[in-house]
């Protein structure tokens, strides 16, 4: 940061990869999946390229790489359409339902990082490229494991989702909070880095927790701490010249990250 960040009144959290399902592994997996049962196979780094985009749109990004048109070419005789589209989305949501029951386990040091913000008067929001049907699966279970934001805003209650501003906008009205200058913004993909930047919020990535790593907690153990390290600082670069504001490992550091910020202002 070049200047210190207006006091904070409130975060708005990401769900997979920022708050819950370590590595985001979870949507990742079932977009394999649904494309596999049409006979293509598409890369997990094809699968999480759009992440963070609203669920049907994410579908539709992957359908139109170069690569997955030939694929699905030699597979159908005829590039992808709009209603293969659909019908992938059909399938996905069942089974995205079956994967979430399964692999939504809280990230560890969320509740205690939304504690301590909350201990100095800092709301918590949150937003997901999850559908509130989806939500009504994942909540429940967040909630079992400690984290319970005051605002769930989801892809398909506001006009478009992620890099739109409006699922931050409409957090930041159901919280009463304005100006987002106020709210940072925590998200573990370029497009909610790029939606925090649209509503004019401190944007704040995620590295080790989320997508980009790709990694469940005790994957990321098991790398030698070398290799993870070099990992995290290129992540860490690409947030950053995607115009995040900070980087941090995970949630778990964000009170500390305020706190910093705080002291810069002198407000502490």
């Amino acid at each position: 940061m070049t200047r210190p960040w207006d006091p904070i009144r409130a975060v708005i959290l990401d769900w997979a990869g920022t708050t819950v399902d370590h590595g985001s592994r979870a949507p990742a997996r079932v977009f394999v999946e649904i494309f596999a049962r049409r006979g293509v196979v598409i890369t997990e780094a094809e699968a999480r390229g759009p992440m963070g985009r609203a669920k049907r749109d994410h579908i539709a990004a992957v359908l139109a790489l170069p690569g997955v048109i030939e694929r699905w070419r030699a597979a159908h005789g005829r590039p992808p359409t709009e209603a293969d589209g659909d019908g992938m989305y059909a399938d996905f949501l069942p089974l995205q339902k079956e994967t979430l029951a399964r692999e939504s386990a809280v990230i560890p040091g969320v509740p205690e990082a939304v504690a301590a913000l909350a201990a100095r008067g800092i709301r918590v929001g949150s937003t997901t490229g999850y559908t509130r049907e989806l939500m009504d699966v994942v909540q429940p279970l967040a909630a079992r494991g400690g984290f319970v934001p005051e605002v769930v805003i989801c892809s398909d209650e506001v006009p478009a989702g992620r890099p739109a501003p409006w699922m931050n906008l409409a957090a930041a009205e159901r919280l009463g909070i304005a100006p987002l200058s106020a709210i940072v913004v925590v998200d573990d993909t370029p497009v909610g880095i790029e939606a925090a930047l649209a509503a004019g919020a401190i944007a704040v990535a995620v590295s080790r927790t989320g997508n980009a790593l790709g990694l469940a907690e005790d994957e990321c153990r098991q790398l030698p701490p070398p290799e993870l390290a070099a990992r995290l600082a290129a992540i860490e670069r690409d947030f950053l010249a995607a115009g995040a504001h900070a980087v941090i490992p995970g949630v778990a550091d964000l009170p500390a990250l305020i706190r910093r910020h705080e002291r810069r202002r002198g407000d502490v």
